[in-house]
């Protein structure tokens, strides 16, 4: 493969990353109420306020990462933090999941509440999957250009 078809592949999944983030970001931050019941819903056992703490922010930093890695400033950092979140959503989807919560995801606000199974936490946790996988190119893909 080619060195331009290669960063052409790299940049068309950095930008689609950056906007996937966005969106997730403006759904949740545009009904933060929805957002914090559906992070209830979950029923992970974390103390009330600390849940309350991550409907805050959340939305923020998936904004601010989208916006790095769209404008390509903090790229690294950007990438860091968005595997370290599609880890956790990973985990908190899977153990909904296994545990059987027929619950929406609360992934994109709620832009996917009329589609049971774009909100559902079967189809967020191969999401994520698939959006870690493309984090963790597009982290690789940086550490080779930097060595370069």
């Amino acid at each position: 493969m080619s060195l331009n078809v290669k960063h052409a592949i790299t940049l068309g999944l950095r930008w689609l990353l950056g906007v996937v983030l966005i969106w997730a970001a403006l759904g949740k931050l545009a009904n933060a109420q929805d957002f914090l019941a559906n992070v209830y819903d979950y029923r992970i056992p974390l103390p009330g306020s600390f849940l309350r703490h991550v409907a805050v922010t959340l939305p923020w930093i998936e904004l601010l990462c989208g916006l790095a890695l769209l404008t390509g400033f903090w790229q690294e950092s950007a990438l860091g933090l968005v595997f370290l979140m599609m880890l956790i959503f990973l985990a908190a989807t899977g153990q909904a999941w296994i545990r059987g919560l027929d619950i929406d995801c609360g992934c994109f606000g709620t832009a996917l509440e009329n589609n049971s199974f774009l909100g559902s936490v079967e189809f967020a946790f191969f999401r994520n999957l698939a959006l870690l996988g493309i984090t963790w190119y597009l982290w690789a893909r940086s550490m080779c250009d930097r060595r370069s």
